[in-house]
């Protein structure tokens, strides 16, 4: 039993899905089941059960997930205590951001940390919202820009922006041309999977309508969507940042989606647990900065919560 089989049990067990945590993990999916078995052969105990919508722990891989995940904490708290110890001065932030920030200002927060805030050692994590969040409620993270976070115990946020979705198509005459809900929803979707924030949003938006949307593809992987939509397979919604490469490229195009606008909100939020974080407010100067340039990619589909700066 090692560290990295641990922390693959984990995901396995966090997700549901060994496909999908193969996928989180960079990892083919065949191997990621070899170490799954070698943990069962090596414990003597079947640790899950495999069924049609995935899998489930058993008694034993509930045990050996609680124990694991502590452990694994432990030994990030300890390795972050060892590199702090050579270099007290140092102060580590594991900063998360979803893939379509990270497209945008991540290279900027990256640079800003690196040339103003000199005792600061940033590490960048890229991922969905809600795992972003869940990270900071089980200290894997430290902060994080990541929409629509609830309030939640030993957690701060403040929210700083809000984006609305669009609806992503290969390219025509009616690119930047704005469609109606009611229209969406009669298209063929790929969406994100139940739990993902912009999946939630859309549902949410379509019942308050009255509306059923038509799903024809239930992928979380945003590459995924793009690909599918590239094939010409479906459309998708999706934050403009996923796609603007593809935009600006002119392999794919966007219309904003009106009656009504699905909207959602960007939190800065920092965990509580680890105390107070010396350089957090020049932390949030630099965020600050990111966001007028997020302002500029966005356009009309941004809208700034915070006031400009003095």
């Amino acid at each position: 039993m090692n560290l990295r089989q641990l922390a693959y049990f984990v995901k396995v067990v966090e997700v549901g899905n060994m496909t999908r945590a193969a996928e989180q993990l960079h990892l083919a999916q065949p191997a990621l089941g070899m170490q799954i078995r070698q943990l069962e052969e090596e414990l003597g105990v079947a640790l899950i059960v495999r069924h049609s919508r995935g899998i489930e722990p058993t008694k034993a891989g509930i045990l050996l997930q609680e124990r694991a995940t502590s452990i694994l904490r432990l030994v990030d708290e300890t390795r972050r205590l060892v590199k702090a110890s050579e270099d007290a001065g140092m102060e580590e932030l594991r900063f998360g951001l979803t893939p379509s920030l990270m497209l945008m200002i991540g290279s900027d927060i990256a640079i800003n940390v690196r040339e103003q805030l000199s005792q600061v050692r940033l590490t960048l994590v890229e991922d969905m919202s809600h795992i972003l969040i869940d990270g900071i409620a089980t200290d894997r993270i430290d902060a994080a820009l990541a929409y629509d976070v609830p309030d939640i115990p030993h957690m701060s946020r403040l929210a700083v922006y809000q984006e609305d979705l669009v609806l992503v198509t290969l390219p025509s005459n009616r690119n930047g041309e704005p469609i109606m809900l009611c229209d969406v929803v009669e298209e063929r979707l790929a969406l994100p999977d139940i739990g993902d924030n912009i999946r939630t949003h859309v549902a949410t938006a379509a019942k308050e309508q009255g509306l059923d949307f038509k799903m024809a593809y239930e992928v979380r992987s945003i590459t995924a969507i793009k690909n599918l939509v590239l094939r010409g397979a479906a459309v998708g919604i999706l934050p403009y940042g996923t796609v603007l490469t593809e935009v600006r490229s002119g392999k794919l195009d966007v219309r904003p989606i009106t009656a009504p606008t699905i909207r959602r909100t960007l939190f800065l939020a920092f965990t509580r647990r680890r105390g107070a974080f010396r350089c957090e407010l020049a932390l949030t100067g630099v965020i600050r900065a990111s966001l007028a340039t997020l302002a500029k990619e966005l356009g009309a589909l941004g809208h700034p919560l915070l006031p400009p700066e003095a």
